[in-house]
């Protein structure tokens, strides 16, 4: 196809990060091109370069990061357009949908006023007309009592309903270009799937063409019409997806394609010691009805019992809004809940925070937004040390730093990185550095939110082995809260799947698997592993 005929055009581009320990070439010379109509996908591993690639192409680089090179849109250069010409394409002709939702709505304005700027501002509509067009868009994207959510904040929707917010967002102007960073990280597998049928659908509505940033080839095999492979700032492969995914030429590739979570744990016996106990857990946001007041309730949580033993990993699956963050928050008194939570025979239900500092050295948490939970204005190192500072503030200012290595290595990253700041590693190395902050205590329980949502599957590996060796280590026990069932799988023993806040069905991993009782939980089975059938019919447009 000519060039002309391209609507995205990337030509040699490189990007490089300054940093104190010097330059990072995050991109070191990428060439790829996307046509009308087209879905093109480009995956690699974490810290492959991928997201930088598009986030120069946007001129989205953080203030370190410079790009040299070309990235034309429908043959006009973007790359050092003055800001005012580039906002006239950007938000409007190519938009993005970025990885960490909850780092890119603003917490001070409600979702409505947040998705009515962009139709107000490109599409010139009034603010009844916005409004009404915010009511359609959520419920195109599938936001549950759209309506209600509209008046509410970002804290206050689930994670995989902010992301749902950011697709919504990207689609108010009818975009020609829709680049997509990871756009189904923080979904259950049911949601995916809608959310990429709903992408296809609106893909050949509008002939929009979509650039699918991802780590996950399941996801790349059902969707995408081509496929760019990346590796350490450069392309290795590229081509068809069918030739790609059937006759992969380089070993790059084919590790990728060969990299699924693996692995059993066996389970602790019944007299492993009670390390964490709820009963009858409720988490209830909003108000009840009152003079003149709506009732706002929202029961997020309903009446949960759990008990985690000594070396145990309990998994907690279930779909966007099931609850099972608010659970994992709950346990570790992180927000308001009723009922009862025992740690080590102490009842901390309702205690406050200075209450409660003692137990937060053994009761830990990793969060699924891991650029959200990281401060921005703190080193890596820093960051990982915060926690001994608090609970172990004897510590001289060596051992911190040997104790910050050590957690470092454990983790997968070098510790000469500690002095780079959260925005200059990926989105799967931050998620490594959550971790790293909440081993390097030695806690007892860890509860850990989509902990590899945002880690491509060779990683996830590394991950997976990495909790399992530190669990058996230091007989650690895990709440482990994930929407891939396959990670589940592989890492959990007992397995609890919600449903609108409730325990629908609950046994040992291998049982719920192999012989699930619910119609709800064969759903979920069903969607997870066969998610390529469910859409390459109707998602691939280029075949």
């Amino acid at each position: 196809m000519a060039e002309q005929e391209r609507v995205l055009d990337v030509d040699n581009v490189r990007v490089t990060f300054d940093t104190p320990d010097g330059e990072v070439r995050a991109v070191r010379g990428v060439s790829m091109h996307v046509n009308p109509g087209e879905s093109v996908a480009v995956v690699g591993e974490s810290g492959s370069g991928k997201s930088q690639v598009m986030m120069a192409a946007m001129g989205l680089l953080a203030s370190n990061g410079r790009v040299e090179g070309s990235v034309r849109y429908r043959g006009q250069e973007l790359v050092g357009l003055p800001l005012k010409a580039l906002n006239d394409i950007r938000g409007v002709k190519v938009t993005m949908i970025f990885q960490e939702p909850m780092t890119s709505l603003d917490p001070l304005f409600t979702i409505e006023d947040q998705l009515s700027e962009p139709l107000r501002v490109h599409g010139g509509l009034s603010k009844r007309e916005a409004s009404a067009r915010v009511l359609e868009l959520l419920e195109l994207v599938q936001i549950p009592n759209a309506k209600a959510r509209m008046s509410a904040y970002p804290h206050e929707l689930s994670g995989g309903q902010r992301q749902r917010v950011m697709i919504a967002m990207a689609l108010a102007n009818d975009p020609d270009l829709l680049i997509a960073d990871e756009p189904t990280t923080a979904l259950d597998v049911t949601i995916q799937a809608e959310i990429l049928q709903l992408l296809a659908d609106l893909q050949a509505r509008l002939g929009m063409s979509i650039l699918f940033i991802t780590h996950d080839l399941g996801i790349v095999e059902a969707f995408a019409d081509r496929v760019y492979v990346m590796n350490k700032g450069l392309v290795e492969e590229e081509g068809p997806t069918e030739r790609v995914f059937h006759a992969p030429q380089t070993e790059y590739t084919r590790m990728l394609l060969a990299a699924e979570p693996e692995g059993h744990k066996a389970p602790v016996g019944p007299d492993a010691p009670v390390l964490l106990r709820g009963e009858n857990v409720q988490v209830t946001f909003g108000r009840p009805k009152g003079f003149l007041r709506p009732d706002t309730q929202l029961h997020a949580v309903r009446g949960i019992n759990l008990t985690l033993r000594k070396g145990q990993t309990i998994g907690v699956v279930g779909e966007s809004g099931s609850g099972k963050s608010t659970l994992g928050r709950a346990l570790l008194q992180m927000l308001p809940s009723t009922g009862r939570v025992v740690y080590l025979d102490n009842d901390i239900e309702g205690l406050d925070r200075a209450a409660m500092r003692p137990y937060r050295k053994g009761l830990q948490m990793v969060f699924q937004d891991p650029y959200g939970s990281l401060s921005p204005r703190l080193t890596t190192g820093e960051i990982i040390a915060e926690g001994l500072q608090v609970h172990e503030p004897g510590l001289s200012r060596k051992e911190r730093q040997r104790r910050v290595a050590e957690a470092m290595s454990d983790v997968g990253l070098d510790p000469s990185m500690r002095n780079r700041f959260p925005h200059e590693f990926s989105g799967g190395q931050r998620q490594r550095v959550a971790i790293a902050r909440a081993v390097i205590l030695r806690p007892q329980v860890i509860v850990l939110d989509e902990p590899t949502s945002a880690l491509d599957r060779s990683v996830q590996k590394q991950v997976i082995e990495l909790l399992r060796r530190l669990q058996v280590e230091h007989e650690l026990s895990y709440v482990f809260i994930s929407h891939d069932l396959a990670v589940v799988r592989a890492l959990s023993d007992y397995l609890m799947v919600m449903k609108n806040g409730e325990v629908v069905e609950e046994g040992p991993v291998d049982a719920v698997f192999d012989h699930p009782t619910t119609d709800y939980t064969r759903t979920l089975m069903r969607a997870a592993f066969d998610l390529t059938s469910l859409l390459r019919p109707a998602a691939r447009t280029g075949t």
